[in-house]
């Protein structure tokens, strides 16, 4: 005979908790009595069809009555529960994966079985959000080698869709970040897609920045493909901007980015194994990676680059890859804007080949692009900056952008915020350092990369002669809180820029 005593009827809350997994059940709730359930406790919720794991909150309001239960919206889209069905509650059987996650706190190497083991899990919705940051902290601070990143990569691989292009040679390229307004990306895929190379670019949004490659493209176009649409606008047009989390391409680093930017952890093997897992996934065969170096970008010394591309590198060739590591300057932003409409607006003044487009932007962009040229042995080396210059100023490069975009669903005009403040110059001298770290940091008190159009326009650069009174850089924000907000960082900061 089924057991009734266990089943709940299901109600509707709408709430929002990302990809965490939680129920809501009332104190006073008959199976929360009879099964000892307490606050936190991760336990089992099933229908007819499916079950998930989740964390439970306990109710103690009207909210619920004594004979309903609640999920979060992730819970309740991962269970596919609508209306008012029945479901079933039980206590969680042990996940076995965890084992290898307390092995890993204690130092011990993991292998390929390991890693997919826990990847696998990940991906089911069974590691709650303090699970995930432990084995995110686990294998932080360079406690994965070489064949530990390799394994993970290859099991973030096997958790999702692998796109196939049947073409010899799909071109992609990634910056390992820390740089301010550097999105040289889209520019990128419109030089290399205008060139006729295959670039199908899976994007992130923003872990630590004010905004990511998705987060800036999103203000221009759609981003959120499935990869049915990703195949047909890359059949299409030969390139895309999408973002990789709707398209099921290495899920469980969607998950796992998530936690990373709470913690404010980017790890150096997990990095390796996100890059690279998403490159192989969206069918890439070469991939050009940007390690930019500063005192205050991701990447500090070039002897940890140095480190990162050696990794990168062989990583790549156990997983297919080819992998061209360039280790550039990371002393400064990029281009003028910081956060999603105002980079937007950087990478169509580059596009359009606008007088004003910052040269710092452009010249990046051709330099990678290049390299992306001649690794995919289409181009001559050394030819490689010449053909995207070319491509670029021939106005063949913002067609193609503009193609790639309106097959993705639209094409869109960037807006900037309607609150702004004005920095200027204390006193006369030169600019001696951008800190890339706090004005970041300023750009996201002010709303970014969520409100759109917030962010920082920056007027000047290292080294510049700069005037007591001059402009150094406008904060937007999209409502006069937001902007009073980022200002009490900004007073409470002086040295965001040194002028000696």
């Amino acid at each position: 005979m089924e057991q009734r005593s266990n089943i709940l009827k299901y109600k509707h809350l709408g709430i929002y908790t990302q990809n965490e997994h939680v129920v809501y059940m009332r104190e006073d709730c008959h199976v929360c009595i009879s099964e000892g359930f307490e606050a936190l406790t991760r336990i089992r919720v099933a229908n007819t069809t499916d079950s998930i794991v989740a964390s439970l909150n306990v109710i103690n309001s009207d909210i619920l009555l004594p004979h309903e239960i609640g999920l979060s919206d992730a819970a309740a889209k991962k269970l596919k529960v609508f209306g008012n069905e029945t479901l079933r509650v039980s206590h969680l059987e042990p996940i076995d994966s965890l084992s290898h996650v307390r092995a890993k706190i204690y130092n011990q190497k993991l292998d390929y079985t390991a890693f997919n083991e826990i990847i696998t899990d990940i991906v089911e919705g069974d590691y709650s959000n303090i699970h995930l940051s432990a084995f995110i902290t686990a294998c932080a601070g360079n406690r994965l080698d070489v064949t530990e990143i390799s394994d993970l990569t290859k099991a973030m691989i096997a958790s999702g869709k692998q796109l196939d292009w049947n073409r010899k040679i799909v071109v992609d390229k990634h910056c390992i970040g820390g740089l301010p307004g550097n999105r040289t990306t889209p520019i990128v895929v419109a030089i290399v897609a205008a060139y006729g190379l295959t670039m199908p670019k899976t994007s992130s949004r923003a872990i630590t920045s004010p905004a990511g490659t998705a987060d800036t493209m999103e203000v221009i176009t759609n981003v959120a493909l499935s990869s049915e649409e990703i195949e047909a606008v890359v059949e299409k047009e030969g390139g895309c901007f999408v973002w990789g989390g709707t398209a099921q391409l290495s899920p469980a680093d969607d998950m796992l980015i998530k936690i990373e930017k709470a913690l404010d952890i980017d790890s150096e093997g997990q990095l390796i194994a996100s890059v690279l897992s998403k490159k192989a996934a969206a069918g890439s065969t070469h991939v050009v990676i940007d390690i930019p170096v500063g005192e205050t970008a991701k990447v500090r010394s070039l002897a940890t680059a140095q480190q990162l591309q050696e990794q990168l590198e062989n990583v790549g060739n156990t997983v297919g890859l080819k992998v061209k590591v360039v280790i550039t300057d990371g002393s400064q932003p990029v281009g003028r804007g910081i956060g999603p409409n105002l980079e937007a607006i950087d990478i169509l003044s580059v596009l359009r080949n606008e007088e004003r487009a910052p040269k710092d932007l452009k010249e990046r962009a051709l330099f990678l692009a290049g390299e992306l040229l001649e690794l995919s042995e289409e181009v001559e080396k050394d030819k490689g900056y010449e053909n995207a210059t070319q491509i670029l100023e021939s106005g063949k490069a913002y067609k193609k952008f503009e193609a790639i975009c309106r097959a993705q669903g639209r094409f869109s005009r960037p807006l900037k915020a309607s609150y702004s403040h004005e920095i200027r110059a204390g006193k006369t001298g030169e600019l001696q350092r951008i800190n890339n770290r706090k004005i970041s940091k300023l750009a996201k008190l002010s709303g970014a990369p969520q409100s759109k159009s917030a962010g920082i326009l920056l007027n000047v650069h290292l080294n510049d002669k700069i005037e007591k009174g001059q402009l150094l850089y406008t904060l937007f924000a999209e409502s006069e809180g937001e902007l009073n907000y980022a200002l009490e960082y900004y007073e409470n900061h002086d040295d965001i820029i040194a002028i000696e």
